[in-house]
């Protein structure tokens, strides 16, 4: 052969039609095949279609295969294609899916006599309803498998591949092995054998990893075309889709590519995996911005979150400052904020939500020592009976900021700013891990920070990645944050950014674009004159460059003692609100929303007076969309409600 991509789906569909044993889905806006089991012999085709000039299967190769698995989970082995001797029942070459694990099996005559070999991939997660890209490496003796364009699992087994494995009178079997048993019930997009090369480079090249196809069958590409007169469509196909009428639904992954129809409104609406996307309504469009309600807070309030407790409601816990009554939590009744629950806090600098299967988390971060003379900061579990939260388990901490709850790779990490220690600001924070057999968080790993106010989590592609505000380091606000990336089972420095007082980090996606807001505070320097005012600086917004592979600035932003920003959209358009908390003679300063301009970058919209502002929060009612900020210098907090046209 020669070295191109041989297409083996694209051989079991008969010109101009399809096979009788298979039918064309589409599902999250691609489409795939679902295979008959009930004749698995239609679906082959005699190996010297492919191989017209050798009849030796290449010795070095990659199989490439695009695939939807179903949620429930099988029991049973299933077979992605197979590769078999017309008068045997053995299987010379085939991919074999089983729950958890991926199978290549291979005849080695040469090395083995008469015996089957077989590769196993374990760890390998695909029954999520979901599109995945499979790309299977073959060397001798080295088998690489990549999911998704991550890392590559790779294993090196005794029996190498062989150098001479005869096709002559073998058929390819898709789906199957022959038989009826272990015929693969997901969906089938690709399925391509590229001879002599690692195709891993060629798939992946772009943000969409998980459906980069590099050969896929006619009927399978694009939307269909609107046939002419009354012709009917050439492939006909069949969408897993469904309306859902009635109040507004959950939207999350497994609803997305469903539709909803509002009647009181109508309006149509089809998921995305997180939100509820307008079909037929006129997209909406930031008018102006009205106060809505006065949120009286227990004291002076350093940070808020909001969360929704799955058929219980919507909430807002505030980091109140003083110890009694503590810090409140709130729910959203009637179209206001009501107080719901008071918990003792020390000093609360921020509150984080989370979950953990059907476990429900609240930490919070406390930046003073509690009665007894010990710095903890306290993870909080909802109780489903008592509709409260209860006290989980405590952490030591220092003077702790800020709470991050990430998973990666099927695993839950909790991770604290620690910003000081006495007067040591360069100290330790911690990432901890959830262990699921004691059921609480344990130390992970520890990273240098200096006077860190923030952690935020992000990923890109099959990356994660961990970026902390470093804020003083004793001397100096001029110095280094850093983000890191996880590889081989920890975080590790990924980039250097030098920030001035740096709050906050915001990362958002507008498009295929990435961004990172750094929220500068103040600036300071012990060895360096003052400068004419601390706090009037630029706050900076970065961008990924995917071909030097880091965060390049993007726009300079002046802010004064900036503390916080947040990202939200209106319709098709996307802002910025920042937190900015004192300009050097003041606390009442306006903070201020930027709207995205494209080719402008983002620019000055809307001035909100605020007094001493140092978090903004962005949420969405069935009424309306809304943002609330905390205010650090009085007892109050402001809701403000998004006025569209």
């Amino acid at each position: 052969t020669d070295l191109r991509p041989l297409d083996i789906l694209s051989e079991v569909v008969p010109a101009g039609g399809l096979a009788r044993s298979m039918r064309v889905f589409q599902v999250q806006g691609m489409r795939g095949f679902q295979l008959n089991a009930s004749q698995p012999r239609a679906l082959g085709f005699p190996a010297s279609r492919l191989f017209i000039h050798c009849d030796r299967f290449p010795e070095e190769f990659s199989i490439i295969v695009t695939l939807r698995v179903p949620r429930a989970p099988t029991k049973r082995n299933e077979y992605l294609f197979t590769l078999m001797a017309e008068e045997s029942s053995s299987v010379l070459l085939g991919l074999r899916y089983a729950p958890g694990k991926l199978h290549f099996l291979f005849w080695s005559q040469e090395h083995n006599g008469i015996w089957q070999n077989r590769v196993t991939f374990p760890n390998v997660s695909l029954s999520d309803n979901q599109w995945h890209t499979l790309i299977l490496a073959v060397s001798g003796q080295s088998f690489s498998l990549t999911v998704d364009c991550s890392i590559p699992k790779d294993i090196v087994v005794e029996t190498p591949f062989p150098s001479s494995l005869s096709v002559k009178r073998a058929s390819f079997y898709l789906g199957s092995r022959r038989r009826r048993k272990g015929v693969f019930t997901g969906l089938l997009r690709q399925l391509v054998l590229l001879p002599g090369a690692d195709a891993t480079s060629q798939i992946c090249t772009t943000m969409n990893f998980k459906v980069e196809m590099l050969s896929v069958p006619t009927v399978l590409r694009g939307l269909p075309k609107k046939p002419p007169s009354n012709e009917v469509l050439k492939y006909p196909y069949e969408t897993d889709t469904k309306v859902t009428l009635g109040s507004r639904p959950p939207c999350t992954k497994q609803e997305k590519a469903q539709f909803w129809f509002n009647a009181s409104q109508r309006g149509l609406f089809l998921c995305n995996g997180s939100t509820w996307i307008s079909m037929l309504e006129v997209k909406q469009r930031l008018d102006y911005v009205e106060e809505y309600q006065n949120l009286v807070t227990n004291s002076e309030t350093m940070g808020v979150e909001v969360f929704t407790i799955p058929k219980v409601g919507l909430f807002a816990a505030t980091a109140n400052r003083y110890t009694l009554p503590g810090s409140a939590i709130y729910k959203w009744i009637d179209g206001k904020f009501v107080p719901y629950q008071n918990i003792p806090t020390y000093q609360a600098q921020s509150w984080k939500y989370f979950t953990i299967g059907k476990k429900i988390f609240l930490a919070v971060a406390n930046f003073e020592q509690d009665d007894r003379g010990q710095e903890l900061s306290v993870i909080y579990k909802w109780s489903r009976r008592k509709e409260k939260f209860i006290t989980y388990q405590r952490i030591t901490t220092h003077s702790a900021r800020d709470w991050e709850a990430f998973v990666i790779e099927g695993e839950a990490f909790l991770a604290v700013v620690n910003h000081r220690e006495g007067n040591n600001h360069n100290i330790d924070s911690v990432i901890y891990r959830w262990n699921p057999r004691t059921g609480l968080f344990e130390t992970n790993q520890t990273i240098p920070t200096s006077g860190a106010y923030d952690w935020e989590f992000f990923t890109i592609g099959p990356y994660s990645f961990l970026a902390v505000a470093n804020t003083f380091n004793g001397t100096s606000t001029k110095i280094y944050s850093h983000i890191y990336i996880w590889l081989s089972g920890s975080f590790q420095l990924f980039q250097s950014i030098l920030t001035t007082g740096a709050a906050d980090w915001e990362v958002f996606h507008i498009g295929d674009r990435v961004f990172l807001a750094v929220a500068n505070s103040h600036s300071y320097d012990s060895g360096m004159p003052a400068p004419s005012n601390f706090y009037a600086i630029n706050s900076s917004i970065y961008e990924l460059n995917i071909t030097a592979q880091m965060f390049v600035k993007f726009q300079d932003l002046l802010t004064f003692s900036a503390l916080d920003w947040e990202f939200f959209s209106v319709g098709d358009d996307s802002f910025l609100v920042v937190a900015n908390s004192f300009d050097g003679f003041t606390f009442s300063v306006n903070s201020i929303i930027y709207r995205w301009q494209g080719y402008e970058g983002f620019v000055a919209a809307h001035h909100l007076p605020t007094v001493g502002c140092r978090d903004w929060e962005a949420f969405h009612t069935a009424e309306g969309s809304y943002l609330l900020y905390s205010s650090a210098k009085e007892p109050l907090s402001k809701v403000l409600k998004l006025k569209t046209t």
